[in-house]
């Protein structure tokens, strides 16, 4: 089979001879080599691909074991594209395929972390480990990590719920500015989390609130990030080289942060505005209504008056 990233042999057949390799036994260098060359388009991989299943007895129900060193091997293959990319003759950004490749890996492993996290024979090990081993930078948005870590505090009848110290260990994973309204507004009500985060959410609830309030987006973030990724003459080549890859990764995330944010602020003066027709509409009509009854009144009365008129002058002229 082709070893190349643009193999044009599906995944799902190569996930398929991996199964099959894992249940016939076959030698471990035979299934090492299929998960490298699955590991090349992690990607594009389905989320019902990566549900393998365990053949092992007393442990967890998913093979667990095989996405972990799937997406190490993925991983690999970043770095080395970001090596190459990174050069000391490049103009210092990294390759934006790459960029968008990990993100999309990383939405994957939030999807099948929340999928796995019903399993009652789960390993809060292996969990855990599925979620450092990902860089920081490749979630955009924590949503699909808090939604996993939620599956998992809820726990079932045979899994049982997480106790204080496991939730702590794992909702420390969770960065609360990456969180979207949504995901914020269900995390102040979750009884289930530690208090600890729930502050942390209402908090940045308030700073967020507060930016939207004086048009802030972050620029000044944006601008210190940019000011701190200026070499010093004091650093060496090599750690000038890793400060520059370190702070560009900081840099798209932080761009990315801001077009989501963007969108919503979009989305909500949309929102702010509808609603302000609304009420200009419903004003209308009640000062229409009510103009109508004045005028009404005014010519009741206006009758009124006449008809007192007539009848005081025919009294006058009786007398």
């Amino acid at each position: 089979m082709p070893a190349d990233k643009n193999s044009s042999i599906p995944l799902t057949f190569m996930f398929g001879m991996l199964k099959m390799a894992i249940i016939l036994g076959a030698a471990i260098p035979c299934r090492l080599e299929l998960e490298r060359r699955i590991s090349l388009r992690l990607e594009t991989v389905s989320l019902d691909d990566l549900l393998i299943p365990s053949l092992q007895s007393g442990d967890s129900l998913f093979d667990v074991d095989t996405v972990h060193r799937l997406l190490e091997n993925f991983l690999q293959q970043i770095e080395e594209e970001e090596a190459d990319d990174y050069g000391y003759d490049s103009d210092g950004f990294g390759s934006t395929s790459s960029h968008g490749s990990l993100l999309k890996a990383g939405q994957l492993i939030d999807a099948y972390l929340a999928e796995i996290a019903s399993d009652p024979y789960l390993s809060m090990q292996k969990f855990v480990g599925l979620i450092e081993i990902l860089p920081e930078y490749a979630r955009v948005i924590d949503d699909g990590l808090y939604r996993a870590v939620d599956f998992l505090s809820q726990g079932t009848f045979a899994h049982p719920a997480l106790t204080e110290q496991e939730c702590k260990k794992i909702c420390k994973f969770i960065d609360c500015q990456k969180l979207s309204q949504e995901a914020c507004n269900h995390a102040a009500q979750n009884d289930r989390l530690p208090l600890q985060m729930v502050v942390q959410v209402l908090y940045c609830e308030q700073l967020r609130l507060k930016n939207a309030v004086s048009g802030s987006s972050g620029d000044g973030l944006l601008s210190q990030k940019i000011s701190s990724g200026i070499p010093s003459a004091a650093m060496s080549p090599r750690d000038n080289y890793t400060s520059l890859r370190r702070e560009n990764r900081e840099l798209k995330l932080e761009i990315s942060r801001m077009r989501v944010r963007l969108s919503e602020l979009e989305k909500e003066q949309m929102f702010m505005k509808q609603g302000m027709i609304d009420k200009a509409g419903n004003g209308r009509t009640f000062l229409t209504s009510l103009s109508k009854g004045i005028g009404r009144i005014g010519i009741f009365s206006s009758q009124g008056g006449r008809k007192c008129q007539k009848s005081s002058r025919k009294s006058r002229a009786s007398e």
